[in-house]
């Protein structure tokens, strides 16, 4: 026998030495007994790892048995045979040391198998600790039972030398092995306990007679049944919780057995085996991954009670070679409370339908869900909040983010479910990430109708929602329904937080907070087939933040002067009250999106024309006049406007000549009438002398009737809560018609039936009539006030009169005189006449009757404190000739 541990048991005859033709064995002769310490005789080499112990034919399998015909047998095979009682009895006493040296190899050998089984019995359980490897290839559940299941273990098992590290070890393991061939274990019962966790059990498992080959590189298949208990369920419990938690970062198992071996015919009796194992958390198994590929919600009835169902489809992964079948499994659907100490709220409760689980194949499995009514503390809202756990349960789904929800043993379970399940589930709470829809484009269409704007209160509190500008209108949105929803489903209230943009830069936000009235209607969604629900609520009074003033400014700049509608873009975060079979509950925070088309305020003309109906003076000064009119404008647009108050300046080529003020004025679509209108007439205030000669021009003009405009633009108090504002649109000037002062008719001139339409352009006739008397050579004028409550004084005249552009006659007159409200004729004014000129000659030639004349004036006002000196130039002044 070679001397080196590590050579195989078994060699292959390398055929250069036949057998049948190798001399007899030196041995069976009389001869000096060799040493076991010195070198053999019978090889010329040294041993080495490859040399076999025992020279063998693999080829050969008639060991044991007879030879084959036409072949010798060798001196051990022909000793053996002798024994038996089947060789010839020829040469007897010449075989018999032959066999005595066969016995006694057989002897060693069995020394040696009872020496690894008891005298090394660490040595053998370390090779097949290290040696031994068992892959899987099926694992099925045949039943479960009423305390566990019944399982079907498939597998190949074989004795990897390689795998031993310490070379003592390897060689007397693959010695041992291979003497003893085969292995038997009977029936044992193995039990598994977790240290760590007060050594509880984990379970127990039977495990039947099984017989293996243990040579090494030998592979065994094995194929048997066993019965897998539970053990300490409480213990378990906690090993569980610890793994969802995401704890567990190793599991320290022990495996108790006492196990009977024998080899053969020899018994190796009963060893007690302990062995541990620790799982790192990269080889505990996770929970697997699933895939929803149906989900539904209806409203459904369950023993007499209306409820919500939900159905869903999933698919989970598979990795492992396991093959069962999943009975009906039911539990409680949690969610978590306000706090995280806070014990889980009961949502509904759902059921798993029996599914087939094959080896390392996904898994489909359908589970159905009723929610009966949802508690109180699932939607009140939670302290020093304003969101209640089912909000955020919501809030989290529809921004698309993965969603906890947990599953727990239901207190009800079902008949079909073994009761070891039921009893471990009950105080199991698994997590189960549910995955978010994003409802990005749930609501399709955003408009606002019959929308009301709102300038600030000026004496509202800077940060109070009367401080800044004001929306009302009718919100109408087409809310797209989820294909799962299949329910029906009513809105009683909406609000939102919702910020406003033009060409992609934030204008401000409209701040609909509060809660808003709201109905909804069953449609269909325009240009596809799927359900829609049209919402609509009336909003009074939203507040518009503006945070960017420019881009208001170019808002208003589009709206003025564009022509064409202006396109707001909303994107807001609705909450919706809604109505369902489940009661009223609050979904927060849906993303809408849309666009609101603003019509232009005066389609791009902004020519038109605000008429004064009637002027009166408030207040008079030096240099200053503060005038209340009633004005009358047609609105062009379909939107109205409430103006609490604003301030415009008044201006002529960029010299301010007055402001306006406007408080408390509703602007409605079409014509508005008497809309009061505060004017402070001061020219003087920021230009000094040159403002004062540019207001005396223009009062010039337009009593003469000339063309003449005003330039109306906001300054930084024009809305004292907004100076910001009122800064951003100066940049912008509307330029109108002067508004046309309309005098009163004169009473003693005769109501003409069908009077001439004046153009809208005249000169407004503040001179209503002329007299001329020869005799005394004076005139008297009939002058109509356009101020129907305050005299004006005339304190002075230098005018003349013309003729076909020829003079008639002068008028100087210094002594100031009375202009009423209404009608009046000046004291008589001196005239000096052009004698000798054809000026003169015509007014003696209309003697009786009415020339038509020119004029041009100098004339002093003075209107309460206020002076003022203006010319005035007209035509076509008919005046009558008396003598």
């Amino acid at each position: 026998m070679s001397d080196d541990p590590g050579a195989p048991l078994l060699a292959k005859d390398d055929g250069s030495v036949d057998r049948r033709e190798r001399a007899p064995s030196q041995r069976s002769k009389a001869s000096v007994p060799s040493h076991r310490t010195g070198r053999s005789t019978r090889s010329l080499k040294a041993p080495e790892e490859s040399t076999p112990l025992l020279s063998r034919d693999d080829n050969r399998h008639d060991y044991g048995n007879a030879p084959p015909e036409g072949t010798a047998l060798s001196t051990a095979a022909s000793s053996l045979r002798s024994l038996q009682g089947g060789g010839s009895k020829k040469g007897k006493a010449s075989r018999r040391w032959p066999t005595i040296i066969a016995l006694t190899m057989l002897t060693v050998v069995l020394l040696a198998i009872l020496g690894l089984g008891f005298a090394a019995p660490e040595v053998a359980a370390q090779y097949a600790k290290e040696a031994m490897v068992f892959e899987p290839t099926d694992l099925s559940i045949d039943s479960f039972t009423p305390f566990g299941v019944r399982a079907r273990v498939q597998g190949d098992l074989r004795m990897d030398a390689s795998r031993v590290h310490k070379k003592v070890v390897r060689d007397l393991g693959r010695a041992g092995t291979w003497i003893a061939r085969a292995a038997e274990s009977k029936s044992t019962e193995v039990e598994v306990f977790l240290p760590e966790y007060g050594d509880v059990l984990l379970g127990s498992a039977f495990i039947p007679p099984i017989v293996v080959n243990i040579r090494n590189g030998h592979t065994t298949h094995v194929d048997f049944i066993t019965d897998l208990s539970a053990g300490d369920l409480g213990g378990i419990r906690r090993v569980a919780n610890d793994w969802l938690d995401g704890s567990l970062d190793h599991l320290r198992v022990r495996g108790n057995a006492d196990v009977s071996i024998k080899s053969g015919i020899f018994s190796l009796g009963t060893q007690s085996l302990s062995e541990s194992i620790v799982f790192e958390a990269n080889r505990i198994p996770i929970m697997p991954q699933y895939q929803i590929r149906h989900l539904e919600f209806s409203d459904a009835e369950q023993h007499g009670e209306k409820g919500m169902a939900a159905n869903v489809s999933l698919r989970l992964s598979n990795d492992y070679p396991v093959n069962f079948e999943i009975p009906e499994f039911r539990f409680d659907i949690l969610v978590p409370g306000c706090s995280a100490d806070e014990a889980y709220l009961t949502l509904g409760e759902a059921t798993t339908a029996e599914a087939q689980v094959k080896p390392k194949i996904d898994i489909n499995v359908a589970v159905s869900g009723f929610v009966r009514e949802l508690p109180e503390a699932l939607i009140t809202a939670c302290p020093d909040t304003q969101t209640s756990p089912i909000d955020r349960l919501l809030g989290s789904y529809i921004e698309g983010r993965e969603t906890l929800v947990y599953g727990r043993g239901s207190s009800s379970p079902s008949t079909k479910t073994p009761m070891w399940i039921t009893d471990f589930m009950k105080d199991v709470v698994v997590p189960v990430p549910f995955p978010g829809h994003e409802f990005r484009d749930i609501i399709r269409n955003f408009t606002l109708a019959d929308v009301h704007f709102g300038l600030p209160d000026p004496f509202a509190s800077p940060n109070s929602p009367m401080s800044v500008p004001r929306i009302s209108a009718v919100v109408k949105a087409l809310i797209g329904l989820p294909e799962e929803i299949k329910f029906p489903i009513d809105v009683a209230r909406v609000r939102a937080d919702s910020d406003v943009y033009y060409k992609k830069k934030k204008l401000g936000q409209l701040d609909l907070s509060g809660w808003q009235h709201a109905n909804s209607t069953r449609t269909v969604i325009p240009n596809g087939n799927e359900e829609g629900l049209l919402v609509q609520s009336i909003v009074k009074d939203a507040p518009l933040h503006i945070t960017d003033d420019d881009v208001f400014a170019n808002v208003v700049q589009a709206l003025v002067f564009g022509g064409n509608p202006v396109v707001l873009g909303v994107q807001a975060k609705v909450d919706v009250e809604t109505e369902t079979v489940l009661g009223k509950f609050i979904v927060r925070g849906i993303p809408a999106t849309g666009k609101v088309f603003v019509k232009p305020i005066s389609g791009g003309n902004t020519t038109f024309s605000p008429k004064v109906g009637s002027l009166e003076i408030l207040e008079s000064s030096r240099t200053a006049l503060t005038i209340k009119a009633k004005v009358n404008v047609t609105n062009p647009t379909e939107y109205s406007a409430t103006v609490p108050f604003i301030d415009i300046n008044i201006s002529v080529n960029d010299t301010v000549l007055g402001h306006a003020t406007a408080r408390d004025v509703s602007v409605v679509p079409g014509p508005n009438q008497d809309l009061a209108v505060i004017a402070v007439w001061e020219p003087s205030c920021q230009d000094g002398k040159k403002g004062a000669r540019i207001g005396s021009e223009l009062l010039s003009q337009y009593i003469s009737g000339y063309n003449t405009t005003l330039t109306l633009r906001t300054h930084t108090l024009s809305i004292p809560s907004q100076p910001r504002l009122g800064s951003a649109l100066s940049i912008f000037n509307l330029t109108i018609p002067t508004p046309k002062l309309t005098p009163p008719p004169n009473p003693n001139r005769p109501i003409q039936p069908n009077p001439p339409k004046e153009p809208a352009s005249s000169a407004p006739h503040f001179i209503d009539d002329a007299v001329f008397h020869l005799l005394t050579s004076t005139a008297v004028l009939t002058l109509l006030s356009p101020l129907p409550h305050t005299s004006l004084w005339i304190t002075s005249v230098s005018a003349t009169a013309s003729y076909n552009n020829t003079p008639v006659g002068a008028i100087e007159y210094d002594t100031p005189f009375k202009v009423p409200p209404g009608a009046s004729d000046t004291p008589r004014l001196p005239v000096d006449w052009s004698l000798g000129s054809i000026g003169h000659d015509a007014v003696k030639k209309a003697l009786g009757g009415t020339l038509k004349v020119e004029a041009e004036a100098k004339v002093g006002v003075r209107i309460g404190e206020w002076k003022e000196r203006v010319w005035f130039v007209g035509k076509g002044i008919g005046a009558r000739v008396k003598f």
